[in-house]
């Protein structure tokens, strides 16, 4: 059955904050904390923000974090500028994504790399309060017998591969139900067995399903939307275990969500069609 396709933006203003605990934050003054010049921050001063390399859009365009233009560059200005900082107070490092939700030091205050908030993650690292959900969008080639698929037992059929380490994997094992899908070690490598016919289907978020399908393997194209995994609770930036800054920041997002600022952002950047058929189990 078709229906409007739209990103969907998590606003979870009545939630708890998440927990800081762990460092030891007794240098802080009591009338710095919570500013631009709080002690705690990774360079007291500045913002330092970790995000991908290279990165993608929608998320970010043209491989360049600080120009601003993409949903989450987008929306780390805006969540800067909510806390007081300067734009060119924003200090960009690259990480992969592995390296992001690894146990140890970390060198800046978050990461911003569309991480998925799962449990068994926060064994290693602390979350920000959820800031957006993407949905789920299965992506094959035009002429792929996927076409034909309406079930979830319709999907199981069908040859699987996925980019190891993500949700999208989690999803397919354990959401579809589907045994042994192949992996690959990132997003092109997935396609590029797409594209050779190793692999009938992948999934990954809408935004990125968009971008991909409209620009980099145009070959390809969305043939459905998957129902939310429960256990995907959507993306929230990643701290080092025990990170003090969490509540403030999450001060930060509940503010620019309330604005409408993250809303604005997904009606530019993360908007999908309105005719594309949704597979509900």
């Amino acid at each position: 059955m078709a229906r409007k396709i739209a990103a969907i933006v998590m606003i979870l203003l009545a939630a708890a904050l998440f927990a800081a605990g762990g460092k030891d934050d007794s240098s802080a003054s009591p009338g710095m904390e919570m500013t631009p010049s709080d002690p705690r921050l990774f360079q007291p001063g500045k913002l330092t923000v970790a995000t991908g390399e290279p990165v993608y859009p929608p998320w970010m365009l043209d491989d360049n974090p600080a120009g601003g233009e993409g949903f989450e560059n987008g929306l780390v200005y805006a969540l800067a500028e909510e806390l007081g900082f300067a734009r060119e107070d924003v200090i960009w490092v690259r990480q992969t994504f592995d390296q992001g939700i690894a146990p140890g030091a970390k060198p800046y205050d978050f990461n911003i790399q569309q991480y998925s908030v799962k449990e068994e993650r926060r064994e290693f690292v602390d979350f920000s309060m959820v800031y957006y959900k993407p949905e789920k969008a299965l992506v094959a080639l035009s002429d792929s017998k996927v076409s034909n698929a309406t079930s979830f037992a319709d999907l199981r059929k069908l040859r699987w591969g996925a980019t190891i380490g993500t949700v999208d994997l989690d999803y397919i094992e354990t959401i579809l139900g589907v045994e042994n899908p192949a992996v690959y070690n990132d997003q092109s490598a997935t396609f590029q067995a797409m594209l050779a016919n190793q692999i009938d289907a992948t999934l990954i978020g809408l935004p990125t399903a968009l971008y991909v399908t409209a620009v980099q393997v145009p070959e390809a194209s969305i043939a459905a939307i998957l129902p939310h995994d429960p256990n995907d609770l959507g993306h929230g930036l990643v701290f080092e275990k025990g990170n003090p800054l969490v509540p403030w920041i999450n001060k930060g997002l509940e503010a620019i969500i309330s604005k409408g600022i993250i809303a604005d952002l997904t009606a530019k950047y993360l908007i999908g069609d309105d005719t594309i058929p949704e597979i509900s189990r």
